[in-house]
């Protein structure tokens, strides 16, 4: 199936302000949490590694971030921009979530990202690492949505 390609702003080669604008974007959306939603950042035959996951086009990104959803509720992230280049993106991010068991959870990460001409992810590279935390340590108090902008990002909170 051929896709048909949607613009997806702000495009590649990046600079600085597009490539944040893009991060920030991309963080709207996760903290969203509606899959096939997000999954439209993404080319049809994006290549994902999650962890120790791979994971390859929409339909499977839709089933993974649904399931993980489940899973991590309480969900709220921030990422930042770490390096940019041309159609490439590098992003440190952290987000915390909330176990079935009750147990709090911080999920620190790096991410690389390739887009294609349109602005379409076509591949992320994601590793990520769990810090169990208690309800007091937790740093993400905004509703759950979007981060609101007067809310600090990962350095100001010292992350």
């Amino acid at each position: 199936m051929k896709e048909v390609s949607q613009m997806r702003p702000p495009l590649p080669p990046f600079t600085a302000a597009t490539a944040a604008r893009k991060v920030r974007l991309a963080e709207d959306g996760w903290n969203g949490r509606d899959a096939e939603k997000v999954s439209l950042a993404y080319t049809l035959d994006s290549v994902w590694r999650n962890r120790d996951q791979f994971i390859r086009g929409r339909a499977e990104i839709i089933s993974f971030l649904t399931t993980k959803w489940q899973a991590e509720t309480e969900y709220r992230l921030i990422k930042e921009l770490f390096a940019f280049q041309s159609n490439r993106i590098a992003v440190r991010y952290a987000y915390e979530w909330r176990s079935d068991a009750g147990q709090w959870f911080r999920s620190y990460g790096n991410e690389n990202w390739v887009f294609d001409d349109t602005g379409l992810m076509k591949e992320r590279h994601a590793s990520i690492n769990d810090l169990p935390i208690s309800e007091h340590e937790r740093l993400f108090h905004w509703p759950q949505g979007r981060r609101p902008d007067n809310h600090p990002g990962l350095s100001e909170l010292g992350l």
